[in-house]
């Protein structure tokens, strides 16, 4: 496809709604010979003349009038194009989409949201809950939620959270049928519920800490979930002992309905991160998103101690 000249058709449609070249240079902010070689540099691209210039006029070509009738409309309509582009930077009204796991969704999300709508009522929040690793460019998204060991290179990141702390539950009358495991290897005699990458198809991998040193506990498994979701409701149901973050499921704890165990080898997760693309930093629906987010009230009501 032709480069269309752009630069040449804006001297060209400013000479003829100006009148003469000079009054043109003075519409466009450059010097009257800039629109001399502009618009000569043009003509000669297309191979006609577009204007007859006298000492007293300018007058049109039929290939000029040609021109002025077919890009007129198309260049008013590309700097229409251009101002909707920059309207939409700016405004806070329309739609942003982000990607996150449920657990960032319930820790960081939920306990914002009302006062979120409250302010910037024209946003609808597009929320695509999904535990694997989204390619937030390709398919769209304007920002997305990870913890910081799984960020994508090259993002603009936010931290949100402080270190996070995991957690092995079960329901008591599991434990009290069961037994409750003293060490990480006690697992290996218990039934366990474990969650799957989504796009790694692989297993997570257990992991605690004993004397300073990570170590890996593998249990036979009889239910595994892509979701982590399905995890904690197989786990309340009474099916196992399952994984979580700590504070997704603390209500529970506090009230008792889920018990954690060893809790003495736990090993903390990196923080969750807000991250998105360099070209949407400055993109206002993020970045009124971003202040309602990072707001001390909400930070604290997560229990997590997030730090922006």
């Amino acid at each position: 496809m032709a480069r269309a000249p752009l630069g040449g058709l804006e001297v060209f449609l400013a000479i003829v709604r100006e009148g003469s070249l000079r009054s043109a240079a003075r519409y466009l902010g450059v010097g009257a010979p800039a629109v001399s070689h502009q618009l000569k540099a043009l003509e000669q691209r297309l191979g006609v003349d577009l204007l007859v210039r006298t000492t007293r006029s300018l007058e049109l070509t039929d290939a000029g009038r040609r021109l002025l009738a077919g890009a007129e409309p198309a260049y008013r309509d590309l700097l229409d194009a251009i101002e909707d582009s920059r309207v939409i930077g700016r405004s806070t009204r329309g739609t942003l989409r982000l990607t996150l796991p449920r657990s960032a969704y319930k820790m960081l999300i939920a306990p914002m949201l009302a006062d979120f709508q409250a302010a910037y009522p024209g946003v609808c929040l597009d929320l695509s809950i999904n535990e694997g690793l989204v390619d937030i460019v390709k398919e769209g998204f304007h920002a997305g939620f990870r913890l910081g060991d799984r960020l994508t290179p090259g993002m603009v990141a936010l931290r949100l959270t402080g270190p996070l702390t995991p957690c092995w539950s079960a329901v008591p009358r599991y434990l009290d049928a069961h037994g409750r495991p003293q060490h990480p290897r006690d697992l290996l005699h218990h039934r366990c519920v474990r969650y799957k990458f989504v796009t790694a198809n692989r297993i997570w991998d257990w992991q605690f800490v004993e004397d300073g040193q990570v170590k890996i506990v593998d249990p036979p498994t009889q239910l595994v979930f892509d979701s982590m979701q399905s995890v904690m409701q197989a786990v309340r149901d009474g099916l196992g002992i399952g994984w979580s973050l700590r504070p997704v499921i603390e209500d529970h704890l506090e009230a008792g309905s889920l018990e954690s165990v060893l809790d003495d080898y736990v090993t903390e997760l990196p923080p969750y991160y807000l991250y998105y693309p360099e070209q949407n930093r400055r993109l206002e629906l993020l970045r009124a998103f971003i202040d309602v987010l990072a707001a001390p009230r909400e930070r604290r009501e997560t229990g997590c101690h997030a730090r922006a």
